[in-house]
């Protein structure tokens, strides 16, 4: 059984000397590698490895620290040891001694002190716009990492669009001051763990070691500074994280601890991606079955989070991210599809330890009630699901077209209107994401508009995104005007950014190396988002909203906190529109004067006013 040693550099000296360097120690493995006093919940597991280790006998000898339990499970060659760490407890490293026959051997353990304290850890909110990026197609230093304790190494292919390209930790490091430059708050890595996958498994889901980067990104210490580094700059962090399955090469396959950590250990089920089956009043046991606990596909076999032990290791794993790395927010993968109970329990667990800490569930939805179904506090839902943050997919799935229409009244932005109106379905509509597209859609542009007078409907969207409710989430190479759709090969909304690779013939990081169509976007794009991030920040993020149904292709609607109110007017049509203001008097009373954001010009209402083809007004009183 191939298994990546996360051991500590102690554990491995007390082995080699204890036995000396020809002899192998007898954990192979140690999750988590360590841990903290002082923590919320005062039960700690620690999973071991090692070949027959399950017959091996425990005990701990240290202040403050109990050895509750030693479970052993169906293979021999895994041990839960669960220790109960009293709130007084020193930091310190306690020594875990192992009897195994003629055998002995202590191993230590550390237990950390806590840097800060659990309320410091903030999370993200509405005030923040997050930037999804895939780590491996962003952006590269140059130099790869050791990959050598990978079973699976296919190198880099820039050619082909499922394979790996080579993007790190360090190049998204680089490139820092220019997402801050552009105005984003927070940066949402794909998943950056360790994938030893056939094929490579590029875009992270398919998880093969939960407590290390994948090499070829770089490493935990490399994670941590990129995080430390962006925080440094004001940029918050969310870690890409997926407890639905795992991938099918991780030593739990090769090495099942025991058949029910796995749902449908045999791999003969997959999942119906049917997720109405979760809240189906009427549904079968055979839907239902197949929808949480079928595989997500062959390569993904899936957790059993019903199995205590497997819940226990993931919660763990959360918990020591967020300790370890400093990560700001967690977006979890698949949401629906795993075990709806113990990841309230989950979300509950983590949110006890870290209360103003925020997680973002997928909740990938056709309709507003799926997804609302999903958010804590929700009263549809019999169950507490304990879940901050959903996901709205209504903007990707009908954003595209519902923007390029016009006049239609039951089209175009009147779309826009009933969707909002549905927000009576979720129990806190600021602590939805929205976004136009992602890693697993088409963009929102199906091409490059062809010059800048075109640019009318996309100006739109992001306006939508970035002034209306909820938490916005800008997919990587928005700015650029980046488009396309995945049909064929998810790879194809998943480019590289140009000028992020060495040997790049265009660098789109610099003004200089876009083209003037995509300056304007960037501009643009740039403008909103620090008007965003500036002044007015509280008023979006915490304001009111208000909205009126759009007629003749014209939508307004107002956010307003206290005093300040900012007022969003944009004309729908391709073609200009003169419109009598009497409808927005509540909003925008005759004789009021505004600033108009975009452009830095007073605006004084009028009874009538002339939009230009698809104008954008974004007013603020002060």
């Amino acid at each position: 059984m191939k298994h990546i040693p996360i051991l500590s550099a102690a554990l491995l000296a007390s082995a080699a000397s204890l036995f000396g360097a020809n002899r192998a120690p007898l954990l192979t493995n140690v999750e988590p590698p360590y841990w903290w006093v002082g923590m919320a919940n005062d039960t700690l597991q620690v999973m071991v490895t090692g070949n027959q280790i399950a017959n091996a006998d425990v005990s701990v000898d240290y202040p403050g620290v109990r050895l509750a339990e030693q479970t052993t499970l169906e293979s021999p060659n895994y041990k839960l040891l669960y220790f109960v760490i009293d709130r007084d407890t020193k930091p310190g490293t306690m020594d875990l001694s192992f009897k195994l026959g003629k055998r002995s051997e202590k191993v230590p353990y550390e237990l950390k002190a806590r840097d800060r304290a659990a309320t410091d850890y903030t999370g993200f909110d509405a005030s923040d716009v997050l930037y999804l990026l895939m780590p491996d197609r962003f952006a590269s230093d140059g130099k790869s990492g050791s990959a050598k304790s990978l079973e699976y190494n296919p190198g880099v292919d820039r050619a082909n669009p499922n394979a790996r390209h080579g993007g790190n930790l360090a190049g998204v490091g680089q490139h820092l001051d220019y997402l801050d430059s552009l105005g984003v708050t927070a940066l949402w890595l794909c998943p950056v763990l360790t994938n030893d996958m056939p094929g490579g498994s590029y875009h992270g889901y398919a998880t093969t070691d939960y407590y290390n980067i994948d090499p070829r990104f770089g490493s935990n210490e490399e994670y941590q500074k990129l995080i430390s580094d962006a925080h440094d700059k004001g940029l918050k962090v969310v870690m890409d994280m997926i407890f639905n399955h795992s991938g099918s090469n991780h030593p739990w396959m090769k090495d099942m601890p025991s058949r029910d950590w796995f749902n449908h250990p045999d791999g003969d089920v997959l999942t119906n991606f049917r997720l109405t089956t979760v809240h189906d009043p009427y549904v079968s046991q055979y839907d239902l079955d197949h929808t949480v606990n079928g595989w997500f596909v062959p390569s993904m076999p899936d957790l059993n989070q019903r199995n205590p032990h497997v819940m226990k290791y993931l919660t763990q794993n959360s918990i020591w991210w967020i300790e370890s790395a400093k990560i700001d927010g967690i977006r979890m993968d698949t949401y629906p599809y795993a075990d709806m109970d113990a990841m309230s329990r989950w979300a509950h667990d983590v949110l006890t330890e870290y209360p103003n800490f925020n997680i973002v569930g997928e909740c990938w939805y056709g309709s507003e009630a799926g997804g609302a179904f999903w958010q804590k506090g929700n009263k549809m839902n019999p169950k507490e699901t304990y879940l901050p943050t959903v996901m709205d997919f209504w903007y990707v799935q009908n954003g595209r077209d519902a923007l390029n229409a016009q006049t239609d009244p039951w089209n175009g932005l009147n779309k826009v209107y009933d969707h909002l109106s549905q927000d009576f379905l979720y129990a806190d509509p600021q602590h939805v994401l929205t976004f136009l597209d992602n890693h697993d859609s088409d963009r929102f542009l199906a091409d490059m508009p062809a010059a800048i007078d075109s640019l009318g409907v996309w100006k739109q969207a992001q306006t939508l995104l970035l002034t209306s409710r909820g938490i916005p989430q800008i997919y990587y190479g928005t700015e650029l005007l980046m488009n396309g759709s995945k049909e064929g090969s998810d790879g194809y909304v998943r480019r590289d950014f140009p000028g992020g690779f060495p040997g790049d013939k265009v660098n789109a990081f610099t003004s200089e190396g876009r083209t003037d169509v995509q300056n304007d976007a960037w501009n643009f794009l740039s403008k909103v988002l620090n008007w965003r991030r500036g002044a007015s920040n509280e008023v979006i993020a915490k304001g009111t909203l208000k909205h009126f149904m759009p007629q003749n292709g014209v939508y307004a609607y107002e956010r307003r906190l206290g005093n300040k109110a900012v007022v969003v007017l944009m004309n729908g049509n391709d073609s200009p529109l003169d419109i009598t203001m009497e409808r927005t008097a509540e909003v925008l009373p005759y004789g009021s004067t505004w600033t108009d954001a975009l452009t830095g010009k007073k605006f004084t209402v009028e009874q009538q006013l002339h939009l230009t083809p698809r104008e954008i007004l974004i007013l603020q009183n002060w």
